[in-house]
């Protein structure tokens, strides 16, 4: 899913900084990052409407594709002020999966979804976590080994 936005950015030029030495003045403005990003929507949504369209074989309108990308980014925008909002309402200036837990409330689906999701995530810390403590453990138990095994050998 991220693929055609990422192909739709990398196709984009970036935007040349005011310092920039070789910037002319009264060259063409170039997109902002949020042109960019509205731009990248609309490729995407162009993708998935072409996908549905051959597997339900009709055609959707280049103002109806337009209007969808119009309020998919519309709506990423109140998502994105509505999860700043939560945690700035929590005190943090990090956004957490609670934030988005509590974004989410209103589709159960997607609420389990993002639960289970955040679930297999800490899971997988933990048993990382795990791995890591146990080969400490395992390098520490080597290295204390030979070192007990020419103290003996010393002994001898």
């Amino acid at each position: 899913m991220l693929a055609p936005v990422t192909r739709a950015l990398s196709v984009l030029p970036a935007r040349r900084q005011a310092s920039d030495p070789g910037a002319n003045p009264q060259a063409v403005r170039l997109p902002s990052p949020s042109d960019r990003l509205k731009a990248a929507v609309h490729y995407t949504v162009g993708c998935l409407c072409e996908e549905v369209a051959s597997d339900k074989e009709m055609q959707f309108s280049k103002q109806t594709i337009a209007a969808i990308s119009e309020v998919t980014f519309q709506q990423c925008e109140n998502f994105a002020k509505d999860l700043e909002m939560f945690a700035r309402h929590a005190k943090r200036s990090t956004i957490n999966t609670e934030d988005v837990k509590l974004l989410a409330r209103r589709s159960n689906s997607l609420l389990k979804y993002i639960t289970e999701k955040n679930e297999d995530i800490a899971q997988f810390n933990l048993e990382r976590k795990a791995k890591k403590k146990k080969k400490l453990e395992d390098e520490n138990k080597n290295s204390v080994e030979p070192a007990e095994a020419g103290v003996a050998e010393s002994e001898n």
